[in-house]
Parts: structure tokens; C-alpha cells; sequence
């Protein structure tokens, strides 16, 4: 039996952002992973390069069964703290889009930080531990085919459903599950959408065109790139819609942002009659997509003789395209997972079970989904500092 202050259950982000805080803090911390090293997943992420945080970072831009949850720990510890962090350990880094900053380098590094961050608060990294039981008596127990752990607090950092390759089980879902927590629906977010092949056939013959769109879902709407795959729809402007889509939804697609699209044919006509109508939409498309909107929606003959309302029709299809998805790609693309312990058991100072003493949850395990870009690094760094610091309050 190893006596410790506090437990983590997951060496990800979150896990290993709660350990150093709370061993920095002077706390005797374990972190305990199935898996044989850590930041599997930061290893992935941002193409190898780790999209570390986005200076754009606000709790409107995360979903969550309680909008306003994730503010108090995004205002304790924000994108510059982690920024100062990465700069202390001399990792060289730089904006790309949209305020979402990557190491220049390997993701390593930032494994190798936060590793580094452990050993200086003294924290027990236990890798390879597979965990068969956890139970409550005076102490939360947890039992691994590597020896037993008992602390008076235990933190649920396994993340969620994405990416199951990696060893994701939703290990931190059915631990919550025992001791009464309530998980809300989950699914798959951040994910490539599917078209119904049978009803878009030649939606196939695009794969890998992309082209900037306006991708619209409800409320929400993103102005990013588009990929078309053989099995439906990728790229960041369908990836963020992807969090708000439900089954069964429809998602409307502007091709041409900020362009007039039936004004651009009809001017294209007056000024070329003589070219082909899938001339003319080349000029505003890429020419695979050109080809098949014109073959689909134009009919044959010289721009000229084609009637201004057949042009007025194919440009409402081009600012306002409306899909209804098949599904997703599922868990096994998914980058992130919707939905998670939910957010009311839950204290948004502390990220502590209001119902369970000593029992926190942290990062991608609880119901608070970031959008694309690096917001939910930046919930996994500010989650699992704020129970750091409260495990080290509460010793």
C-alpha cells in the first residue's frame, strides 16, 4: 500500500497540470496511466507540434451543459501562463492562425515540460498501471496490477471517448458513475462529417478538394477551410461545426463568403457569353467542384444562352448549400469528446464533486468542449491547475 496525498488517474494534459501543481505545492502526488508513456495524446496533437493554447481563449467558445463553468479556472490561469511556462523551459513557438500557437518544434517538448514540472514537486509518475478497482473507505483506494495507491483525494483525468486507438475507455465516466456523479450525453465532436453515398454519389469524385466556406449549424458559424473526403466532409470549418450538430440536423454551406454568387455568374455572363457555363464557375471554384456543381445544376451550352434565373438558382445553392450529414467519423477521428461528467456535481473554483469529498474531475473527462484551435489544451492546463491548487488548499 503507498500512502499519498492525492491520486490522478490519467498522465494527459489535465492529469499531469494537476500533479505538478499540487506537488509544487508541497502535496505527495501519484499519477497513474495504462499507458507505458505520457502525453500520448499531446504527442498527436497540432500535426506533432502541439497547438498549446489560443490567445483568443474565452469560456463563449467551449460547450458545456453550463455555459459560464469553465470562466472562473480560464481566469485563473489563462493562455499567458501557460505562454510563460513553454518560454521558461525554452520552447520556441509561434502564432499561426486565429491566435493558436505551436511549438516550433516537437510536441515532446511539452511533454517533456510538464515530465519536468512533475520531478520538481516530487510527483510519482506510475506508467503501465492498469487499474482493476477503486473504492472509497476512509481513503480513496485504487488498485493496479502494479501495487495498490491510497490517497485522500483522487482526480478523474482519462479524458474521454476520442481516439479509443490510444487507449481512450471513458475510465473516468464509469469511476464518476460509481461514486453518484451524473455524465451527461457524449459524442463524438471535432470530427469529420459523413454524406449518405448513395444520395451524393459524385461527392466522392472530390476527395481532396478543399476551399475557404462560411459553414453554418444552428446559431453557430465558422469561416474556415473545407474538405471534401471519399466518405464526406473534413477540414477546421467542418471539424468546429461538428460540436454543434446533432443527427438528423441540416448544415448550410456558403462556397463563396463575402461574394455575391448569382451576381458573380450573371456579370461573368455579360461579360464572356461565349465560354461554358463550367468555365465560368472554374473562375470561382476549384475546377473539380466547378465541374460537378455545372454538370449537376447548369444546363449544357455556351454562359449566354443559359437563363438568368438558371444562374440565379445555382447561386443560391452556392451561398446557401444545405446538407443533412449521415453521421460522423466517429470516436475513432474525433478529436475531443462532447458532453462528460456533468458540469452541476461540480465546483467551477475547485473542480471538485460537490457530493464526494476529495473526488475532482479535470479536462476533456468533464462536460466542457473547447473549439479547434487549442482551447481544449487551454481547459486541461486551467482545469487541472484549479484543482491542483485546491488539493494543496485542502491538505
Amino acid at each position: 500500500m503507498r500512502d499519498v496525498d492525492a491520486i490522478v488517474l490519467g498522465a494527459g494534459a489535465a492529469g499531469l497540470m494537476t500533479a505538478l501543481t499540487a506537488g509544487q505545492r508541497g502535496r505527495r502526488v501519484a499519477v497513474l496511466d495504462h499507458a507505458d508513456e505520457a502525453g500520448r495524446k499531446i504527442l498527436i496533437s497540432g500535426g506533432g507540434r502541439c497547438n498549446f493554447t489560443n490567445l483568443d481563449c474565452a469560456a463563449t467558445r467551449f460547450l458545456s451543459g453550463n455555459p459560464h463553468f469553465a470562466k472562473s479556472a480560464l481566469a485563473r490561469f489563462g493562455p499567458a501562463d501557460i505562454l510563460a511556462m513553454i518560454e521558461r523551459h525554452r520552447i520556441a513557438w509561434h502564432e499561426k492562425t486565429l491566435g493558436q500557437l505551436f511549438c516550433d518544434g516537437s510536441a515532446r517538448a511539452v511533454v517533456a515540460m510538464l515530465l519536468a514540472e512533475c520531478a520538481a514537486g516530487g510527483v510519482t509518475i506510475g506508467l503501465s498501471h492498469r487499474i482493476t478497482d477503486v473504492s472509497l473507505s476512509d481513503r480513496f483506494v485504487v488498485t493496479t496490477d502494479r501495487g495498490v495507491y491510497r490517497a485522500p483525494a483522487l482526480v478523474l483525468a482519462t479524458g474521454g471517448l476520442s481516439i479509443p486507438k490510444m487507449g481512450a475507455s471513458g475510465l473516468s465516466h464509469v469511476i464518476a458513475r460509481q461514486f453518484g456523479l451524473c455524465v451527461t450525453d457524449t459524442a463524438p465532436a471535432l470530427v469529420p462529417l459523413t454524406l449518405d453515398v448513395a444520395a451524393w454519389p459524385w461527392v466522392r469524385e472530390l476527395s481532396g478538394v478543399s476551399l475557404p466556406v462560411a459553414a453554418r449549424c444552428g446559431k453557430a458559424r465558422f469561416d474556415e477551410a473545407m474538405l471534401f473526403t471519399h466518405r464526406g466532409l473534413s477540414g477546421p470549418a467542418i471539424l468546429q461545426i461538428s460540436s454543434y450538430w446533432q443527427a438528423g440536423q441540416e448544415i448550410c454551406l456558403d462556397l463563396l463568403p463575402g461574394i455575391d454568387a448569382a451576381g458573380a455568374l450573371r456579370a461573368a455572363k455579360r461579360q464572356r457569353p461565349r465560354i461554358e457555363g463550367r468555365t465560368a464557375l472554374a473562375g470561382l471554384l476549384p475546377q473539380r467542384l466547378a465541374q460537378a456543381m455545372a454538370a449537376h445544376h447548369l444546363p449544357d451550352g455556351r454562359l449566354g444562352d443559359i437563363p438568368d434565373a438558371a444562374l440565379n438558382r445555382l447561386g443560391q445553392i452556392l451561398s446557401r448549400w444545405g446538407l443533412t450529414p449521415s453521421g460522423t467519423e466517429g470516436f475513432a477521428k474525433a478529436e475531443v469528446t462532447r458532453g462528460g461528467i456533468d458540469t452541476r456535481g461540480l465546483s467551477s473554483r475547485t473542480m471538485a464533486a460537490r457530493a464526494v469529498p476529495g473526488l475532482y474531475a479535470v479536462g476533456e473527462a468533464v462536460d466542457v468542449t473547447g473549439w479547434l484551435g487549442g482551447y481544449n489544451f487551454q481547459w486541461a492546463w486551467a482545469s487541472g491547475h484549479a484543482a491542483g491548487c485546491a488539493i494543496a488548499e485542502a491538505a
